[in-house]
């Protein structure tokens, strides 16, 4: 069993910095670490960037996000080596990308429509099919809430001009980082920090802060497993679901991501990550 994490790009046998905490506390927990070129799988050299991970067993990674192409041909790259991700190159898109995982939790989370492509009419049809009201717009993986007022938020719907001005600059911010196609999401108002709760096998496992807001500890009277039904149903090992409370007092699904490449908050050590998660998710293999 082995956790592979990005190579320092300094020096290209040790982890990244950013992931060395939690390679060491997997190591402490008697889990193998080895490390991957993460630039050489976004330059489409594969097979160079796992070439110092050992061959043969079963493997979860833990580093920066991928496209889910790249993500597809990483674990061709593996394959190759005999080691097998513990998820799937299908099971990655479908929670590394909205259109995967929200009809599943659609009575959970805001109304959503989307396109296949970044193209204006595609993008006036599924505005129209959203209804009215305001909106937030993302593609398949992210969003641009840090620019929210220029490229996130749509204040109405009906404004088809000032929706597109949106569009429009959320594209130019996204460039060749644009994924998929545009998602509008209907507008739901939320009183708190998000909170990132991680999911093995459609349980929930631990639940933090979100790393956006590292001292923001979840509420006492916030209970994930309620969604369970929900989670298990989309049969995928290792996610990570954020969730905010609306102004209503209701708990609400904000986004679903791969446990893969989902940041660890700050406040949340590695030496508990380790022990709650990468143990548990080694062991259901």
């Amino acid at each position: 069993m082995m956790l592979l994490v990005p190579a320092n790009p300094l020096r290209p046998r040790l982890p990244d910095d950013h992931f060395a905490p939690e390679a060491n506390a997997a190591r402490e927990a008697g889990i193998d670490v080895a490390v991957v070129d993460h630039d050489a799988l976004t330059r489409d050299d594969p097979h160079r960037a796992v070439a110092a991970v050992p061959t043969g067993g079963v493997a979860v990674y833990r580093g920066w996000m991928f496209h889910s192409d790249q993500y597809a041909a990483f674990a061709d790259a593996l394959t190759a080596r005999g080691v097998t991700l513990r998820t799937s190159s299908d099971q990655y898109r479908r929670a590394h990308e909205l259109p995967g995982w929200y009809h599943s939790l659609a009575p959970v989370t805001p109304t959503s429509t989307w396109t296949t492509s970044a193209q204006r009419p595609a993008f006036d049809h599924a505005r129209t099919q959203l209804g009215t009201g305001a909106a937030v717009l993302r593609d398949y993986t992210k969003s641009m809430k840090h620019h929210w007022h220029e490229a996130a938020f749509i204040p109405d719907l009906g404004d088809s001009a000032a929706a597109w001005q949106i569009a429009a600059r959320f594209l130019e911010l996204r460039a060749d980082d644009f994924t998929g196609g545009f998602v509008l999401r209907a507008f739901e108002h939320f009183t708190s920090a998000e909170v990132r709760t991680w999911w093995i096998n459609g349980a929930c496992a631990l639940t933090g802060a979100h790393p956006d807001t590292p001292d923001e500890l979840p509420p006492t009277d916030l209970d994930p497993a309620t969604l369970t039904p929900l989670i298990a149903a989309l049969d995928l090992p290792f996610v990570t679901v954020d969730l905010a409370r609306r102004d209503d007092g209701v708990w609400r699904v904000v986004e679903l991501g791969d446990g893969q490449v989902s940041d660890r908050p700050t406040t949340v050590s590695p030496h508990d990550f380790a022990t709650a998660l990468l143990t548990d998710v080694m062991a259901h293999r």
